[in-house]
């Protein structure tokens, strides 16, 4: 009698599989890593890999990233209402939804910093004020949710159902949902006053950083 061999492509997943099920907070340290390296990498402009964009395509880029931001936040808290009716099959698959929206954005993102340019505000007073610190917050919510939505993913992957009882995904998940959620409402709002309220200005990503810290340093010179 034959034996059937598994393909060595499902052999290899298999085995990641296996590894990342007995590790899954070291993979979720390594990703974490490497997501902070690239972002930071290019953000830098140490990663000179992406195609130039000319200006049209860096706006289209900005209202393409906004829309998948939306997408991701509808199946996050499409999938948070599943999984409080008790429906896991739905829950996951509106999960793992909004995960691949918010992978296709951080490609999206990346290129539009990397080969194009960052935006400021034209915004002055009050407006501006509220426009950064919702900016700051989006910022460090995005910064926070990496590992715990990174990790939440991990051990969804790699466990049934029965199984993630037995685990932190149910309370990382609802750090993941709650940081995540909150830091993509608060993209889609900055990117409404930024693009359709008061207007943008090209600015260097790099020079995000140093906006954002205005207010410390001026503290510090006072």
């Amino acid at each position: 009698m034959a034996v059937a061999h598994r393909p060595p492509a499902m052999a290899v997943v298999d085995g990641v599989r296996d590894r990342a099920r007995a590790r899954p907070k070291t993979v979720t340290a390594i990703l974490s890593v490497l997501g902070y390296v690239l972002v930071l990498g290019t953000f830098g402009g140490y990663l000179p890999i992406y195609p130039a964009l000319a200006n049209e395509t860096v706006d289209l880029f900005g209202h393409l990233i906004a829309v998948i931001n939306t997408m991701a936040l509808g199946a996050l808290l499409f999938g948070w209402w599943s999984i409080r009716q008790g429906n896991v099959r739905r829950h996951r698959a509106a999960m793992l939804t909004a995960f691949s929206l918010i992978l296709l954005f951080l490609v999206v993102y990346l290129w539009k910093i990397g080969g194009g340019y960052e935006k400021a505000i034209l915004a002055t007073g009050l407006p501006r004020i509220a426009y950064l610190i919702m900016l700051f917050v989006h910022i460090g919510l995005s910064v926070v949710a990496v590992p715990v939505v990174i990790h939440a993913v991990v051990l969804g992957v790699t466990h049934t159902p029965s199984e993630l009882r037995q685990t932190a995904h149910a309370r990382v998940g609802r750090i993941a949902a709650a940081a995540w959620s909150l830091s993509l409402f608060l993209g889609v709002v900055t990117y409404v006053l930024l693009a359709h309220v008061y207007g943008s200005e090209p600015r260097h990503a790099a020079s995000l950083l140093l906006v954002l810290a205005a207010p410390v340093r001026a503290r510090v010179a006072d």
